[in-house]
């Protein structure tokens, strides 16, 4: 008896495992349609995935973009997705601890070890709305066009004292991701002036991201502004939240999906 239960068990366990790595290289091929698996954050990727299983095309989601502002900066951009009813800009962001914040603070706090470490982070509100106002800057074919805000809290996070009401801005855990982004796609189709244009715009934005001259720029520019990383108000470091790789250069067709 106990050899066949060690027999079940090991059976068992490596049933276990196949299905584990079977799901991993599936989830790894949808994510390797929008998004080399290597580039960005584990959260962000996350989130890939996730607009992936809520039916998004993976031709309108456009990850890791670099964005040139008219003073000649960058501006680092998640995710943004293109559907029917508008564009819809991500920030992405990975902390644990308590969140403070407001939308009209120009930076929230992050409390850890019940409040023996305190760290400051620029507003992702603010960070994101430059973000689309950078966006609306290069879209002069489709003024007006609907552009949705949503910033996502992954990590170990509890959102302790975060308010925001400003229009079209939405601040969520991930579990909410979906629920949103239904209730977005929910909403009269938006009136595009040239699709192409933003495709264009998108598509020059991640392949941007290919070059280390324009990641380090954008590197650069973000630690100026303090908009890198949570600054201490202890002594104690905070890991930088963002990672520079060089990718492998990558070409997309012009095609339309919204």
């Amino acid at each position: 008896m106990p050899l066949v239960f060690i027999l079940f068990s090991a059976c068992f366990i490596i049933l276990v495992i196949a299905c584990l790595i079977g799901s991993n290289r599936k989830e790894r091929r949808l994510i390797e349609q929008v998004t080399p698996i290597t580039r960005g954050e584990w959260s962000e990727r996350r989130l890939v995935m996730t607009l992936l299983k809520i039916g998004i095309n993976p031709k309108a989601i456009f990850h890791d973009l670099y964005i040139q502002k008219s003073n000649g900066e960058y501006a680092q951009v998640d995710i943004a997705v293109a559907t029917k009813a508008g564009i819809i800009v991500f920030e992405v962001k990975d902390y644990s601890g308590w969140i403070f914040g407001n939308e009209h603070q120009k930076y929230w706090t992050q409390v850890l070890a019940y409040g023996r470490e305190k760290h400051r982070f620029y507003n992702p509100v603010m960070q994101n709305a430059g973000h689309i106002q950078t966006i609306r800057q290069c879209l002069p074919q489709n003024p007006g066009i609907p552009i949705y805000s949503v910033i996502v809290f992954y990590g170990n996070t509890e959102l302790k004292k975060v308010t925001c009401n400003a229009d079209n801005t939405f601040i969520i855990y991930p579990d909410k991701v979906r629920r949103l982004v239904t209730d977005i796609l929910s909403q009269p189709a938006a009136d595009y002036g040239n699709k192409y244009e933003i495709m264009d715009l998108f598509t020059k934005a991640v392949q941007n991201g290919n070059d280390p001259a324009i990641v380090s720029t954008q590197i650069n520019s973000a630690a100026y502004y303090n908009r890198n990383k949570p600054q201490s108000t202890y002594t104690v470091p905070f890991t930088s939240l963002f990672r520079f790789r060089k990718f492998s250069r990558k070409r997309r067709r012009k095609r339309i999906f919204w």
